[in-house]
């Protein structure tokens, strides 16, 4: 069966969620209608004519790109101008245009977890834990002989959901009591009479953005006129995405041997791949994030790491970075080393397996669609002259 934009745009979210984008991104469906069918989902890093002659010459439906086309406000997408061309050609393509950017930076499998693993990082954590989802814990006191039916009404909205298991819920019993007061319709009992029976009281933990679902599901199942409950805001708590990645080389390599095996996992740029620091301090403990770097040095420095590969390195913080790193170093090498990528290379590894997850969802839920990642390069730097000597007349 043929997917829908709808469908796949749901696959795409079940794995880079757009609440974990950062504040100041732009991820999410561009362009497209999402009752149209999808047989064909081209993915790339850049969202640039080359790729959209690739996507349209394929006759592909979807372009799927990490970087957005329309990361700041507009108020035209006429053709007039290059982006507005972009988009005007893929409507009439019919093609449609999906980002996962910031989203798919931090996500399980997403672009700093396909960095880590060419690196060949084992035991990888964030850089960066991002909280995990907001968590109430619903408490609720019941008949005993209703309590499964309510677990059930809770566990339908919702609750829970914990990890890999569903329907989770901790009981014990207890003894309630309770006095019907004029006016009251009790469900057991009487009007003014005190009455006392064994309830269970249920727990369960459920998303904070469901709360009003599961607590209506909750009056609805439960057989008292005026249930006891309680609902618990849990304390935030890092959860196991977030940008960057931190492990650990199964074996320490100098740093010019490390950067050496860093270029040959990374796809070729004009630019190469640069470090600074010792060539010959010993790297093991490595962070590692795709594209822009340079704003998380703080983080890097706090995890303690030998080495940090990330792009887009600029010189004034790359060299306050290792000024600092020799004034702190004492006896040893200066840590961290950096090691600069193109930006594009950093964040190319996670197409491929952002191209097999896809496919996977979809056919596990009954679905087909084939993709593809474009061949096209698009790193803007086409040409590198590498210098050998200093210029003329000067000292070294």
């Amino acid at each position: 069966m043929t997917a829908t934009l709808a469908q796949v745009v749901a696959a795409l979210e079940r794995r880079y969620p757009p609440r974990t984008a950062e504040s100041w991104d732009r991820v999410g469906l561009a362009a497209g209608d999402p009752a149209a069918p999808v047989r064909r989902v081209l993915l790339a890093v850049d969202p640039v004519a080359a790729v959209v002659d690739e996507a349209l010459g394929w006759d592909a439906d979807l372009l799927v790109t990490h970087h957005p086309l329309l990361l700041r406000p507009v108020h035209s997408v006429a053709a007039t101008t290059y982006k507005g061309a972009l988009l005007h050609r893929l409507v009439r393509g019919g093609c449609g245009l999906y980002t996962a950017h910031t989203n798919a930076d931090s996500a399980r499998g997403g672009v700093a977890e396909a960095l880590a693993d060419a690196v060949g990082l084992v035991g990888t954590e964030p850089l960066v834990p991002a909280d995990a989802p907001a968590l109430d814990k619903h408490v609720v006191m019941v008949p005993v002989t209703a309590a499964d039916a309510l677990v059930d009404a809770l566990a339908e909205a919702g609750a829970g959901q914990v990890g890999a298991y569903a329907r989770c819920a901790w009981t014990t019993t207890g003894e309630g009591t309770f006095t019907p007061l004029p006016g009251a319709s009790p469900a057991v009992g009487a009007v003014g009479r005190r009455e006392t029976l064994a309830e269970a009281r249920v727990e369960m933990v459920a998303p904070r953005r469901l709360r009003s679902r599961v607590v209506a599901a909750m009056r609805a199942a439960h057989p008292y006129e005026e249930p006891a409950f309680d609902v618990l805001e849990l304390a935030a708590l890092p959860g196991s995405t977030g940008l960057g990645r931190v492990g650990t080389l199964p074996t320490a390599l100098p740093l010019h041997a490390f950067a050496a095996a860093v270029a040959r996992a990374v796809p070729a740029t004009a630019q190469g791949v640069r470090y600074a620091g010792d060539p010959d301090m010993p790297v093991r403990r490595v962070a590692v994030l795709g594209g822009s770097g340079d704003s998380l040095f703080d983080a890097v420095r706090a995890a303690d790491v030998d080495a940090y590969v990330t792009a887009d390195l600029r010189h004034h913080p790359a060299s306050e970075q290792q000024e600092r790193a020799a004034f702190e170093a004492g006896d040893g090498p200066p840590r961290p080393a950096l090691v600069d990528l193109a930006h594009s290379a950093s964040e190319w590894l996670w197409l491929p397996r952002a191209a097999d997850a896809l496919r996977a969802d979809l056919a596990a839920a009954g679905t087909t669609v084939e993709t593809r990642v474009s061949t096209r390069r698009t790193d803007p730097w086409t040409g590198h002259v590498p210098q050998t000597s200093p210029p003329e007349g000067t000292t070294t």
